[in-house]
């Protein structure tokens, strides 16, 4: 599959330094509070036999944590090559690589390629999206069962934690921006697809929100 064609180079974003630092990280602390919250959510109680779609996975840890609690397989499709070789490499070292498909690229490009499955997770993923409405619609195409998103929080607070990392990343020339995207237009994105918001939980300055796919909607 060819490399991500959205605007924003995240190969060169989310390059080999930053991704082996974040691996010693987890190492050292285990997975971030919002991974936990994501997992749990999606697993609800029993994961046994399901699969799992890990968009923008970084490291891995979402997705390790749902292999964990018994998923059958998952795909993690992230527009960062050193994201992705960190994290196969992290799943041969754990004996999960056999259970673990991994795809470079944008993920809205791909989508069309890539197979539904029963969890899907975004895990701090949106807010480095311009386009809301095409990566959780995607996203909640894909999805057969649940998909949890964790984005920062709504409100003025937020806004201006998001502006203030905008301006850094200008004085460092990146290329990346960050985007508080509203609840409302998430919701109405994974909406489109059949899907309903079940919860919206506090993890600090983020917030977990699940959406289920109605028996009815299939």
């Amino acid at each position: 599959m060819s490399g991500p064609s959205c605007s924003c180079c995240y190969d060169v974003e989310f390059d080999e330094r930053i991704a082996e630092r974040d691996l010693r990280e987890y190492r050292r602390r285990g997975p971030a509070k919002t991974t936990l919250a994501l997992a749990s959510a999606l697993a609800a109680g029993d994961a046994a036999g399901l699969s799992v779609l890990d968009v923008g996975g970084g490291i891995g840890g979402l997705h390790r944590l749902l292999l964990d609690a018994g998923a059958a397989r998952a795909v993690d499709v992230d527009a960062s090559g050193p994201y992705l070789a960190v994290a196969r490499r992290e799943a041969e070292r754990l004996g999960l690589a056999d259970r673990t498909t991994f795809v470079h690229g944008d993920f809205v490009s791909s989508a069309a390629t890539v197979e539904a499955a029963d969890l899907v997770g975004l895990d701090r993923v949106v807010c480095c999206y311009p386009d809301v409405d095409a990566l959780v619609g995607a996203a909640a195409r894909l999805t057969r069962r649940r998909l949890g998103i964790a984005v920062p929080r709504d409100g003025r607070f937020a806004r201006l934690a998001v502006g203030a990392v905008n301006v850094w990343q200008r004085v460092i020339r990146s290329r990346l921006r960050m985007h508080a995207h509203d609840l409302s237009r998430i919701e109405a994105a994974a909406g489109a697809a059949g899907l309903q918001l079940r919860s919206v939980a506090p993890v600090g300055f983020w917030r977990v929100l699940l959406f289920e796919r109605s028996q009815a909607g299939g």
